[in-house]
């Protein structure tokens, strides 16, 4: 059925049920099916940096299947049972896969992305009590080892490190090269008494391919996997999820995109494969359907010479879609077609943040594809809304609720209970269904988490706020937690950035708060430009000053930056930009009292504070009174070491 509008939605809900679409009881079942039906077809597609994009090594569904079968009867023969915890921090890599769905089909998944600290990564795997560690072994220009081995000695539950190797997808003269030296550093691995070394490749030969070597029973809440939030204050949180959640939301997107992701489609895959948009989006749905993953180097949409092959790599493998955030799109417009034929596209993707409107303007129009703005979250699997395939692409909006899954717009009364609001009245953004998960791995973080209706529903507060039109499509008017809050006045940063990434010298914009002992906080904007502009931040302040509508909102300065930072994921990352600023706010103030003392100053995510700035100076204690006293007059928290 074509979906394009609500109605469609409550249709197709009525005339294909939940039950009757989806039959599998694990991601593994529903994997298998496929390659039983599309054995020869290409699952994936991999090549290890952009211009390297003719030479992919090609993975068929049978071979894909053998490989996580393997996997699977690997982890079972280590004693991974459904209680167990498998870890993996892994680059993108068809071995990536295979750890994945064959951990699923045997244990516990648990994600952890490669660029956290490794006292984050650390804390993360000894809350989760993983068992098994898989990650890359030794290998120049990846510091995962290194970064593994500095906290093997202080992790409380890891019995063996499974170690990846990538010598097999080097051409050529490189690759004999690679061949040669990775076993040589496999040969100096030396990890404390206790924790067993495995090799993968040379592991999972020695295992069935054909078919699982145990029997397992999948029940609704059988957990599947543990993936992290953004993790924007203190450490993420791992949220658990069932292979109903992951199998739902699945099913749920390919109803709603009609299947325009299905067989003999072929899907770009850039984002990282520990974040759910990765996992799901470019990995379980495709291998439901039986279509192809092109999988853009190691490290995706950031791996070398990918934004300048971008477009001829599209034309390559005939890509029909693929899924970025709104800095992907940005850089991609910076990057010319030339001859390359984009006839393929079907249309593009884009959540995990608001697209700015300009940039969602520009790109349709230099490229000629319509961009779906979408929504979802880790706590919901990955997808909740979307802009429909077939129907009105609104610029700004979410889009509207997709199959099997409810979502609303609620105000929340002070006793907890929550109610449905008015069309176009702005409340807390909640959803509820199978795809929703099952909590976090920490049961003191679900405080607060499931809010109920009157009718007894329970329902998920995703800490977003956003209103519902009256076609059904939501808009996103902010999140409760990154709004600036000025002498009690909320001011949404949206209106900011929207209003400076119309300015044609701007590519990116972040609006945060500066702490302010008057204010509690002021509006400053950080801003990163297009190539070549000469603008200046004089300029940039009078435009803001000319457009930003809200008053309190106009920012009291523009902060230019090279590249802002972002995730893993492409993400703006806020946290990085708040510190900043407390951290200038610190120097402002010892500057003013203490100009001439030595000072450290240590803005940090802290694992119960969320941030906290700690300072090392030498002062007299009545100096350290007032210098507590001075910073006391702001919001933030800090911890002074005299």
């Amino acid at each position: 059925m074509k979906i394009t509008a609500l109605c469609d939605i409550e249709q197709v809900e009525k005339v294909y049920p939940l039950d009757k679409v989806m039959p599998f009881d694990s991601t593994y079942a529903a994997i298998k099916a496929t390659a039983q039906r599309c054995g020869q077809r290409t699952a994936l597609s991999f090549f290890l940096t952009g211009d390297l994009y003719q030479h992919s090594v090609n993975v068929s569904y049978e071979q894909l299947l053998g490989k996580i079968t393997q996997s699977a009867n690997l982890f079972h023969h280590m004693g991974l049972g459904e209680d167990d915890v498998m870890a993996f921090i892994l680059p993108n890599l068809p071995e990536t896969h295979y750890v994945i769905w064959g951990g699923e089909a045997a244990c516990q998944v648990l994600a952890i992305n490669p660029l956290l600290e490794p006292q984050q990564i650390k804390e993360l795997l000894n809350s989760a009590k993983a068992k098994v560690l898989v990650t890359m072994n030794p290998m120049p220009k990846m510091d995962l080892w290194q970064k593994v081995e500095t906290i093997l000695p202080e992790l409380e539950s890891v019995q063996t490190v499974i170690g990846v190797d990538i010598a097999h997808y080097v051409p050529g003269f490189n690759g004999l090269v690679a061949s040669v030296i990775q076993p040589v550093k496999r040969a100096g691995i030396n990890l404390p008494n206790g924790i067993e070394y495995i090799n993968f490749t040379s592991a999972i030969k020695k295992h069935n391919r054909a078919a699982l070597d145990f029997n397992r029973t999948f029940i609704n809440d059988t957990i599947s996997s543990l993936f992290c939030t953004g993790g924007t204050t203190g450490l993420p949180k791992m949220a658990m999820r069932s292979h109903r959640n992951e199998l739902v939301n699945a099913m749920s997107v390919i109803q709603a995109a009609e299947g325009m992701l299905g067989e003999a489609k072929t899907i770009l895959c850039g984002l990282p494969l520990f974040h759910v948009n990765g996992t799901l989006i470019t990995g379980l749905i495709p291998f439901i359907q039986g279509a192809t993953v092109v999988m853009v180097t190691p490290q995706g949409y950031r791996g070398d010479r990918v934004f300048p092959n971008f477009w001829k790599i599209v034309d390559h493998f005939k890509v029909n879609t693929f899924s970025g955030v709104p800095t992907v799109y940005s850089a991609l417009l910076q990057q010319p077609v030339g001859d390359s034929d984009l006839s393929s596209l079907d249309f593009c993707m884009c959540g995990a943040a608001p697209m700015p409107i300009e940039i969602f303007k520009s790109f349709e129009s230099k490229i000629g594809v319509k961009i779906l703005e979408g929504y979802g979250l880790t706590e919901g699997t990955c997808v909740s809304s979307i802009n429909p395939t077939q129907g009105e692409t609104r610029v700004g909006s979410i889009g509207i609720r997709i199959p099997y899954q409810q979502m609303m717009c609620g105000v929340i009364a002070d006793d907890g209970t929550v109610s449905r609001c008015q069309t176009n009245e702005v409340g807390a953004v909640l959803i509820q269904g199978d795809n929703v998960f099952k909590g976090y791995k920490e049961s003191h973080q679900n405080q607060g988490l499931w809010l109920t209706d009157s009718e007894g529903l329970q329902w998920l507060n995703t800490g977003d706020l956003g209103r519902q039109d009256e076609d059904g499509y939501f808009w996103l008017t902010g999140r409760k937690k990154e709004l600036i809050i000025r002498g009690g006045h909320n001011i949404e940063p949206k209106i900011i950035e929207e209003v400076m990434c119309t300015h044609p010298a701007v590519s990116l914009a972040a609006a945060v708060g500066r702490p302010d002992a008057h204010s509690g906080e002021v509006p400053v904007c950080y801003v990163q430009l297009t190539t070549d502009s000469k603008v200046t931040t004089e300029a940039l302040l009078e435009f803001a000053q000319a457009n930003v509508a809200e008053r309190a909102a106009i920012p009291k300065a523009i902060l230019v930056m090279a590249a802002l930072p972002t995730t893993a994921v492409g993400k703006i990352f806020k946290p990085a930009l708040e510190m900043k600023e407390i951290e200038g706010c610190i120097k402002t103030v010892i500057e003013r009292l203490l100009p001439d003392s030595e000072y450290h100053i240590d803005v940090a995510q802290h694992r119960l504070h969320g941030v906290l700035a700690t300072i090392k100076i030498a002062v007299s204690t009545s100096t350290l009174t007032e210098l507590k006293a001075e910073l006391g007059l702001y919001t933030f928290k800090f911890d002074i070491v005299a």
